[in-house]
């Protein structure tokens, strides 16, 4: 093939064909065959894309700042509980070879792809690259430069919290735009707004518009009257079958009520692959499955040396899953934006240090938007005296000793008093539940079957069967 005639390569600017400089080296490529599906996971399209070596690059020579943010998932929740409680709709559009939109500063060469032939009548010639290529180290920042930057012209400017999200306000309304690598969602309460937006990109960018918001980083979407609805079925299903659960054998609860699992239980695994894999995909699955975090935060502390009886807990898992495939988020269009939380900690709960479980959880209206369980870094052991700390900056030890904070302080303000300082200002109140009340408990131990089924109907998890 010539090299010349390939869309992508000589004629739209990605790369210039030169001799390779004395002293640089080429990094290589090769071609990438993938097979797209649909959310029902029948084949969408057939995708092959040149993606270079970029293992290969050295920091400082060829390439420098790598850093591009991408959407928290976090933000995807949030995005869709606005647009359900404010009846906005959800649009979904997807940026074709985005990476090659952006821009490189650095001097990279590459070797000419595979099937490609060199130029009659030169020298061996290689690729001195305009943009950036899949695999390059620093391609996905370029991009995100060049996304930016573009995406201001319309008016567009990122969110303070989250880098990936774009907001535009108007006389008309507000229109906002979240980003995860070339996979956007757009909402607007602008029905006009969200065409101007989707014409815009079309100008600058070689765009699919994919319609309605319906298959997201593997996040499926429905909606009705009633809201919008968040499950990862076909991900649990193919998780379940790479796992090789085959009967029907279902349990009503991730984790054994009062099993308190530690790093000596059972015999070592001769193999750890598949327990890694299994419990690396059951992290992505709690974007949608807050029940089983506790679970999954439980078996992760296992991964250096796991054994038999921690794989039998992550098939426990995996068939709770199976009788709660269908099981998602539920983002009523009834509910409110108010913003709640709870949390909760188990104390000393973990039998091998002793450290003890945060759990936490965040609401806006009924809408469950965020979560966590995590093993606190500390003991929370009580010291009878005073901790003697020894410091050579008078500085810092006449502001410890003096709460009257200035401007060159703020970042003391921030993360020493954070809590008191807005709960001073008013921006934040503590309020008493019972236990019985608290839904953030499901974060951090083992629950009964009654118990489980309680929090996780306050939760809005529910059980979504496909239409």
């Amino acid at each position: 093939m010539d090299i010349k005639s390939h869309p992508f390569g000589y004629w739209a600017g990605t790369w210039d064909l030169v001799d390779l400089p004395a002293g640089k080296s080429a990094i290589g490529c090769k071609w990438v065959y993938k097979i797209k599906t649909r959310s029902d996971g029948t084949v969408d399209r057939y995708k092959a894309c040149l993606v270079a070596k970029g293992f290969t690059q050295e920091y400082g020579i060829d390439y420098e700042e790598t850093f591009a943010p991408v959407a928290r998932l976090s933000s995807v929740r949030t995005l869709i509980a606005v647009s359900a409680s404010q009846h906005w709709p959800l649009f979904q559009m997807d940026v074709k070879n985005a990476f090659l939109n952006g821009e490189l500063t650095e001097e990279v060469y590459m070797q000419l792809p595979p099937g490609f032939s060199q130029p009659p009548g030169f020298s061996p010639k290689v690729c001195r690259l305009r943009r950036a290529l899949y695999g390059l180290k620093q391609a996905p920042r370029a991009w995100f430069a060049k996304f930016s930057s573009t995406i201001s012209q319309h008016g567009f400017s990122a969110s303070s919290y989250d880098s990936a999200l774009f907001f535009r306000r108007s006389d008309h309304g507000i229109t906002l735009l979240l980003l995860y690598i070339d996979d956007m969602i757009i909402t607007s309460d602008d029905v006009q707004g969200i065409q101007d937006l989707k014409r815009f990109l079309g100008q600058h960018f070689e765009m699919k518009d994919l319609g309605p918001l319906s298959y997201f980083l593997g996040l499926e979407v429905s909606s009705s009257s009633d809201g919008y609805y968040l499950t990862q079925a076909k991900y649990t299903s193919d998780l379940i079958s790479r796992a090789g659960i085959t009967d029907s054998k279902i349990v009503d609860t991730p984790i054994e009520y009062n099993n308190r699992l530690n790093t000596h239980d059972g015999e070592p695994l001769p193999d750890a692959t598949l327990y890694k894999q299994l419990v690396g995909s059951l992290v992505y699955l709690t974007v949608t499955r807050p029940d089983i975090s506790y679970a999954v935060h439980i078996v992760s502390q296992f991964m250096a040396a796991p054994r038999s009886l921690h794989y039998a807990a992550v098939l426990r898992i995996l068939r709770y899953l199976k009788g709660t495939l269908f099981h998602g988020l539920h983002f009523s269009s009834q509910s409110s934006l108010t913003l709640q939380a709870y949390s909760d900690a188990d104390w000393a709960g973990d039998p091998t240090d002793r450290r003890s479980t945060t759990g936490y959880c965040f609401l806006l209206g009924d809408s469950l938007i965020s979560w966590r369980s995590k093993k606190q870094s500390d003991l929370g052991i009580d010291c009878s005296t005073a901790v003697p700390i020894h410091c050579d900056n008078r500085s810092a030890i006449q502001i410890a000793h003096n709460d009257v904070f200035h401007k060159r302080t703020k970042h003391i303000e921030i993360d020493c008093h954070f809590v008191r300082h807005h709960l001073l200002q008013g921006t934040l109140q503590l309020r008493s539940v019972s236990s019985q009340d608290q839904l953030a408990d499901i974060f951090t131990k083992p629950m009964p079957p009654g118990r489980f089924r309680d929090l996780i109907s306050k939760l809005k998890l529910v059980s979504v069967h496909p239409t």
